[in-house]
């Protein structure tokens, strides 16, 4: 196990200890629990512990709730494990800010379903991560507050929407977060952070409420984690939960599978980002792993209709046009929408000139679905990178950046993850190594609609096959002990 330390500057930012937390997974540490090696009050002194040594860096909580945490159910497979809730989820009786300071938050008069079906694993919320303005960034920072940072260099972005339980769990605060991914944001901090980050597709969880308002739902909810177990067991205990009638059940996804898998090797964005050196070696060294494996590697593009960018960056800014209109009525009479930050305000603008076109970006995104889906009669799996490059160093994805500026970044960087969202198909982030700066590099995998468990049992024979680097193994020449 680590010793507890945190780093200043480029040092990386842990909080693993020799406590009852440990250096467990939720499995691993939910086993404890029921064995009775440690206690629920122990787990919870730990978390507060830790939190209270990495948090004045990392900046990650919203909302800290130890004490008094949502308690979830003793029957699921995670009982007493402590996590967090993103905070645009609601929790009742707890605020959900949405990271936004346009509005004063109020306490949510119940649980969201999203909740309902956490607390259902088991899983105890001790708290709300914390998130950019409506998840509309890649990156946790903000127009009038200190960022979010990466674990692994504190000088660089954690990722986003879900950039606060990436950075909580990269740096052993809990083992597991609830996220949720409308174009990447389960997947993009995962990246970043060196985490497993599984987008179900869609209706696979509990509906979010507010992709359920959405024209197209982009929203699914699920978690970062530090294994493949720990997400193939919350998937199939939220799948107990509520069954999708429309896709086959998931059930316990518990090791690889020994098939032979068509895997396209996709290394082209549909946004036309470059990607950078370091981020195409890893994901070819993946491919020759796979290939090592059993797989059949083939070269893979994804065709799709050149007005796909556009047509996402328009949704994109209808959504933020929704919440500028929309935000007295869903946030009450505190909203304002000149308080909304720079980028969303930009989004909001940029719509405003697209929308007559409306009905036609709707139509053609609704088709992207039968693109994908055809990329399936060649292909089992999609692997591609993630981002385009590594996470940048904080202040270049700043919401503050000129709006057209910032959107071309984003583009130059979200170059792979958006088109499982418009497609409602399943998508997964896994740890493939480090760049030539010690910075996490993710990989991708993609699926079929319904076919989140072949992502797994992929991911399970990769974590086999080449264990990812883990935090509190490298810090230790870098970090220094933390002041008790």
């Amino acid at each position: 196990m680590g010793s507890s330390s945190v780093g200043t500057s480029s040092t990386r930012v842990h909080a693993f200890a020799d406590d009852p937390l440990g250096d467990h997974d939720a499995v691993g540490l939910a086993a404890e629990l029921r064995r009775g090696t440690v206690s629920v009050a122990e787990v919870r002194a730990a978390v507060a512990e830790r939190l209270a040594r990495v948090d004045p860096t990392l900046r990650a909580v919203q909302l800290e709730r130890i004490a008094e945490p949502a308690t979830g159910s003793p029957d699921g497979p995670f009982a007493g494990v402590p996590t967090f809730i993103k905070d645009n989820t609601d929790v009742r009786g707890w605020p959900t800010g949405n990271g936004s300071a346009s509005y004063v938050p109020r306490p949510a008069p119940a649980h969201a379903a999203v909740t309902q079906q956490i607390l259902s694993t088991g899983l105890d919320a001790v708290g709300k991560s914390r998130m950019p303005e409506f998840g509309f960034n890649a990156s946790t920072e903000f127009a009038a507050a200190e960022p979010t940072v990466n674990p692994w260099n504190p000088r660089h972005s954690c990722g986003a929407s879900s950039g606060g339980a990436a950075a909580l769990v990269a740096a052993g605060v809990v083992p597991i977060a609830h996220a949720n991914d409308g174009g990447g944001s389960i997947r993009i901090p995962a990246a970043a952070c060196g985490l497993v980050g599984l987008k179900p597709g869609r209706g696979r969880t509990a509906p979010s409420a507010n992709g359920s308002r959405m024209p197209i739902n982009l929203v699914a909810d699920g978690v970062v984690s530090r294994t493949v177990r720990d997400t193939a067991v919350f998937l199939a205990a939220a799948d107990r939960q509520r069954r999708a009638p429309h896709l086959p059940p998931l059930g316990l996804v518990e090791g690889p599978a020994d098939r032979r898998l068509r895997i396209g090797l996709v290394l082209t964005s549909p946004t036309g980002a470059v990607v950078d050196a370091d981020t195409r070696a890893v994901v070819e060294d993946t491919a020759r792993t796979l290939e090592k494996l059993g797989h059949e590697i083939t070269p893979a593009s994804i065709d799709l209709d050149p007005r796909f960018v556009d047509d996402f960056v328009d949704y994109w800014g209808l959504l933020a046009a929704t919440v500028a209109a929309g935000g007295r009525f869903a946030f009450g009479r505190t909203f304002r929408a000149s308080a909304l930050d720079p980028f969303t305000r930009g989004l909001v603008d940029r719509y405003k000139r697209a929308a007559p076109r409306t009905p036609a970006i709707l139509r053609r995104l609704r088709r992207v679905r039968h693109d994908y889906a055809r990329l399936f009669t060649r292909h089992d799996v999609l692997l591609s990178p993630v981002l385009a490059h590594v996470p940048p160093e904080l202040g270049r994805l700043s919401p503050t950046v000129p709006f057209d500026e910032l959107l071309q970044r984003l583009l130059g960087y979200v170059a792979f993850t958006p088109l499982n969202n418009i497609a409602g198909a399943p998508g997964i982030s896994l740890p493939g190594g480090l760049s030539s700066t010690g910075l996490p590099i993710g990989v991708h995998l993609s699926a079929a609609h319904g076919d989140e468990r072949t992502l797994l049992e992929l991911a399970y024979a990769l974590e086999a096959e080449r264990p990812w680097p883990r935090i509190q193994d490298l810090s230790h020449a870098a970090a220094h002990t933390a002041p008790n």
